[in-house]
């Protein structure tokens, strides 16, 4: 799974980004990392954030970046998203950027594609490189750490994202 192909999304693409959202997901943080979250807690965190027309407005909305990672064959296996800086921060500032997510399904992982991702997204969020950058990163998840790690982002603070009533410890990675 050598050849991949990365493109914006586009309206077309809303139904197979929701699947891949919601698969990945649950791939990462209920299979790898066995979060505990019980189903009143998932289920609707999952349609809320990775439902079709949750996708359709990140599409949609002309202030986020949106990438879609497909095979040759044309099977969505990543994506990306990006935008204006939101999380919980002093620091952060109006004209800051953030990566909201990026996502591999398992079978894409350690294939380059994350960084070939990560490229496409970093240089359309700050292509002159002088802007400041975010992102919110489980603490539990070190691998994810070290690769943005690689991209000079550092940790810069900490907070909770509530996935229905369970809360997820986090950290705030800056670079910039």
């Amino acid at each position: 799974m050598s050849d991949f192909i990365i493109r914006r999304a586009g309206p077309a693409d809303a139904a197979a980004l929701a699947s891949l959202g919601r698969r990945t997901f649950v791939e990462t943080f209920v299979q790898e990392f066995a979060m505990p979250y019980p189903p009143s807690d998932l289920d609707p965190f999952l349609e809320r954030k990775f439902s079709v027309p949750a996708a359709a407005a990140e599409i949609a909305d002309q202030t986020l970046g949106v990438w879609l990672a497909e095979t040759s064959a044309g099977e969505a296996v990543g994506y990306a998203v990006t935008g204006p800086a939101g999380l919980p921060h002093p620091a952060l500032s109006p004209a800051d950027g953030e990566l909201y997510r990026l996502y591999l399904a398992k079978a894409a992982q350690g294939s380059g594609l994350a960084a070939r991702l990560m490229d496409t997204a970093l240089a359309w969020l700050d292509p002159q490189g002088d802007r400041r950058l975010w992102l919110g990163v489980w603490s539990g998840n070190l691998r994810a750490q070290r690769f943005y790690a690689r991209y000079g982002f550092e940790k810069a603070g900490e907070y909770d994202y509530h996935v229905g009533a369970t809360v997820d410890h986090e950290f705030i990675l800056r670079r910039g």
